[in-house]
């Protein structure tokens, strides 16, 4: 199978990826995020279930991880069958000196928190451009269509400016795995994370947003091979 989303290899995403996969132990299971760093962690531990035998079983949050997993050779479960991991690993669009971070540029965000929560440990992997002092990209939101509206102009009461996101090569908007829509709201600079997590969780028709706020470790990965570690 070939992977589309990974035409291009970056030097960084490779460092921080394939360290990621050397932090889970035999037997562990765990939780695998979405996007184009953490293929380098699902392709590595791949490697190793062949190379190393190593046991694992992994929760995918995503098709498009779904079948990278699978190609890998990856084993895979679900919460259904495995409600606690070990670990959990995934991408994030920005983090910053707390390690709070925003997440879900893939439109995977909700399944990527579920995960992230049921894991003993959370770690992001990134490239040093995602990291910042304070976060200021987009937060992208899960939203039921059916409440698309006020979702909207409830953003806009809290100082927000959404936006609905639109498909790349389909028309109208992105559609979820879960068959939600996505509104993308910037908000300058976020100085308190946690409090604007709470008002866009009370607003009606908020499926989840992308604010996370459980990361234990970012591996920030070099062009020359070699990673950084960030810990509270």
């Amino acid at each position: 199978m070939t992977d589309r989303n990974q035409a291009k290899e970056s030097p960084e995403k490779k460092a921080a990826g394939i360290y990621a996969a050397s932090l889970v132990k035999d037997g562990d299971a765990v939780g695998l995020g979405t996007g184009s760093t953490v293929a380098y962690t699902i392709k590595e531990l791949g490697r190793r279930v062949r190379e190393e035998n190593l046991n694992i079983v992994g929760v995918v949050t995503s098709y498009q991880s779904e079948m990278i997993a699978i190609d890998a050779g990856v084993p895979l479960t679900s919460l259904a069958e495995t409600p606690r991991l070990n670990i959990a690993i995934d991408g994030a669009d920005q983090f910053d000196e707390n390690l709070f971070a925003i997440k879900g540029g893939g439109a995977a965000h909700t399944r990527e928190k579920i995960v992230s929560m049921s894991a003993d440990r959370f770690v992001v992997v990134s490239d040093p451009a995602k990291k910042a002092k304070t976060l200021s990209v987009f937060v992208p939101i899960e939203v039921m269509p059916f409440g698309r509206a006020l979702v909207m102009q409830s953003l806009k009461d809290i100082g927000g400016d959404p936006t609905l996101r639109a498909a790349a090569k389909k028309d109208g908007p992105v559609i979820t795995d879960n068959g939600n829509f996505v509104v993308d709201c910037t908000f300058g600079e976020i100085k308190d994370p946690k409090e604007l997590a709470a008002k866009i969780s009370q607003i009606p028709g908020v499926v989840e947003h992308g604010i996370f706020m459980n990361v234990d470790e970012v591996v920030i990965g070099n062009a020359d091979g070699t990673v950084e570690i960030i810990k509270l």
